[in-house]
C-alpha cells in the first residue's frame, strides 16, 4: 500500500494550500468583493484563481452545470481559511523560519528540485514567487498547530475499524490499471497568456472526447503527443488518481493539470493482481482513519467559528 509522508494536512489545507508546484492562473474579470469575512474580504479574482484549477481538475468548464456549485464550495473553503488564520494569530501560534526553511527544503525534495536555481525556475513556470510559498508553509504550519489545539490529543482507529477498511477498500489495492495520455505542454518560459490558451484547448479535447471522438484520433488532429503509460498498480498510485480511476469505466477520460501543463488520460484496462496482507496495510489503515476523523471534527469545531463570526457572501 502506497506510503504517505509529511505533515497531517487538513480538509483546507487540501483544498486551498496544497504544498505543490500545482500552475495558477489569473482571472481575466474586473475585480470586485465577493465575500466579507469579519474584517477581511475575499475577491472575484481571489475566488476564479482557486476554482479555475479545480474545475479543470474535476473535467469542468465554466459553461458546466456543476461549475457554480463547485465555486461556491471554493468561496466555502476560503472563507474557512480566513478563519482559521484569524484564529491562528488570535492564539499567537506562528512558525519559526528555520522551520520553514525545513520545511521547504522537504518541498523542494517532493517536487525533485535539486538546487534554488531549479526551485526557481519552476516556481517561474508555475507563475509564483519563492515569498509566496514561503507563506504557503508558514500557512500551513500555522493551520496545523491550530488544528492540534482545537481537535486535541488526536485519538486512533481501533482494530475493528481498520479491519473493517481493509475488506471493504483494500483488498483490490493490488489491481493494475493500464493508461495513455495525451500531454498539452507549456513551451519553455510561457507566458500567462500562453498558459491560459493551453488550458482552453485542453478543455475543448476534453469536450471532444466526451462526444464520442476516438482517443487515437485526438493526437494527431490537436496536434498533441499522445503517450501510453503501460499498466499502473493502483498501489503505488496517488490516491486521488485511483479516484478518478475508479469512477471510470474502461475508455473513459479524466484530465489533470501538472506543473508542465494538462493531462487527458484514458482508461484502457485494468486487471487484477495481489493486494498487501492485512498485516502490511494496516498501519497505514490506521494513519488514514484517524486523519479522516481529525478533519470531521476539525470541520465541525470550524463551524462554530463560522456561528461567531461576521461573514457576508455577495457572490
Amino acid at each position: 500500500m502506497r506510503r504517505t509522508t509529511g505533515r497531517l494536512m487538513t480538509l483546507i489545507l487540501a483544498l486551498i494550500l496544497p504544498l505543490s508546484l500545482a500552475v495558477g492562473t489569473v482571472a481575466e474579470v474586473v475585480d470586485r468583493i465577493v465575500a466579507v469575512v469579519n474584517n477581511e474580504i475575499i475577491t472575484m479574482s481571489e475566488l476564479e484563481q482557486k476554482a479555475k484549477s479545480f474545475m479543470m481538475q474535476a473535467g469542468l468548464t465554466a459553461k458546466s452545470k456543476d461549475a457554480p456549485a463547485l465555486k461556491r464550495q471554493v468561496l466555502d473553503a476560503l472563507i474557512d481559511q480566513k478563519l482559521a488564520r484569524s484564529e491562528a494569530k488570535k492564539r499567537g501560534i506562528e512558525p519559526d523560519p528555520k522551520e520553514v526553511d525545513k520545511a521547504l527544503e522537504q518541498f523542494k525534495k517532493r517536487n525533485n528540485l535539486p538546487d534554488d536555481a531549479a526551485l526557481n525556475q519552476a516556481l517561474a513556470q508555475a507563475n509564483l514567487t519563492l515569498a509566496e510559498v514561503r507563506q504557503q508553509i508558514s500557512d500551513q504550519l500555522a493551520q496545523e498547530r491550530l488544528f492540534h489545539a482545537a481537535v486535541g490529543a488526536k485519538g486512533t482507529a481501533s482494530d475493528a475499524e481498520v479491519r473493517r477498511f481493509y475488506d471493504e477498500h483494500v483488498k483490490d489495492g493490488g489491481n493494475q490499471v493500464h493508461l495513455r495520455a495525451l500531454r498539452i505542454l507549456y513551451p519553455p518560459g510561457a507566458t500567462q497568456a500562453q498558459k491560459d490558451e493551453l488550458q482552453k484547448k485542453a478543455e475543448t479535447i476534453l469536450q471532444e472526447a466526451q462526444q464520442g471522438t476516438p482517443f487515437k484520433d485526438l493526437a494527431p488532429k490537436f496536434g498533441v503527443p499522445e503517450m501510453d503509460m503501460g499498466f499502473l498498480s493502483q498501489s503505488d498510485m496517488d490516491p486521488k488518481l485511483v479516484e478518478y480511476v475508479q469512477r471510470l469505466k474502461v475508455g473513459g477520460i479524466f484530465p489533470v493539470q501538472t506543473p508542465e501543463g494538462f493531462q487527458l488520460l484514458q482508461l484502457v484496462e485494468r486487471r487484477a493482481g495481489l493486494p498487501p496482507s492485512f498485516e502490511e496495510a494496516a498501519p497505514e489503515i490506521r494513519r488514514t482513519l484517524t486523519q479522516k476523523d481529525q478533519e470531521r471534527r476539525f470541520s465541525e469545531w470550524l463551524k462554530t467559528l463560522r456561528e461567531h463570526a461576521a461573514i457576508k457572501i455577495m457572490l
